[in-house]
């Protein structure tokens, strides 16, 4: 959910899908959150509803509403209500448009006590994610990596997503290395099959913790249900 809808729609959508049986991860943004109060209530409804796993995050709001600045801050508060979920936290193989270096591995590390996974931003470079899983791995975090890769998608609306969030390296090669777009791009858009394939093949002996993908579906969830049962077909 996005900023100008606030937290109250995440969690009211999340509440109604995980009782009609889905199984569903909201995102908790930390900046959208006001208090330990309004963070108390919101764990009340997610349990209530039957939801086991949450997404914290900073978020993109240029200041907080409450008191919570930051994920490591959200976090310590769950953490303190007992860590009632099992928790995702977010890794960027190629940095943040807006967030030093130093200071996205700082908070990494102040964030891995109370994760069981990091989800990385969208990359198209297997070799740059490798790269960062290993210096992951090097610095002695250990929690396991899922990496986050876009679905099926128009090359137009990649693009415009990718720069969006900030994206420099990938959203770059999709706007200026138009010779090596065939690479990933087929007449119908983007498929994901290149680099998966080439995340796949780089995987053994690579001495990292990825363990998964996560599909971006940007909307078009029976487009990315359809790649993923066909990519499965073919490994059977």
């Amino acid at each position: 959910m996005t900023e100008a809808k606030g937290i109250g729609a995440t969690i009211d959508l999340a509440t109604k899908l995980s009782r009609r049986g889905y199984n569903v991860n909201p995102h908790l943004p930390a900046r959208q959150i006001l208090d330990g109060a309004e963070l108390a209530d919101i764990v009340a409804q997610l349990k209530d509803a039957g939801v086991e796993r949450v997404f914290v995050l900073g978020g993109d709001a240029a200041e907080p509403v409450g008191i919570f600045p930051d994920a490591v801050s959200l976090l310590r508060a769950l953490s303190e209500m007992g860590a009632p979920f099992d928790v995702g936290v977010t890794g960027y193989p190629e940095g943040h448009a807006k967030i030093p270096d130093e200071a996205l591995w700082a908070a990494l590390e102040a964030k891995a006590p109370f994760a069981s996974r990091i989800v990385t931003q969208m990359c198209f470079s297997p070799e740059t994610t490798l790269r960062w899983a290993r210096d992951v791995a090097a610095r002695g975090i250990n929690v396991p990596i899922i990496v986050g890769v876009p679905g099926p998608v128009s090359r137009q609306k990649l693009i415009r997503i990718s720069a969006g969030i900030g994206l420099g390296q990938s959203a770059r090669f999709l706007q200026k290395q138009k010779g090596l777009l065939g690479k990933f791009f087929s007449p119908a858009g983007f498929s994901p099959n290149q680099l998966v394939g080439s995340l796949a093949d780089s995987l053994p002996g690579s001495g990292t913790n990825i363990e998964g993908l996560r599909l971006f579906t940007f909307n078009d969830v029976a487009g990315a249900e359809s790649w993923r049962q066909k990519t499965l077909a073919t490994l059977h």
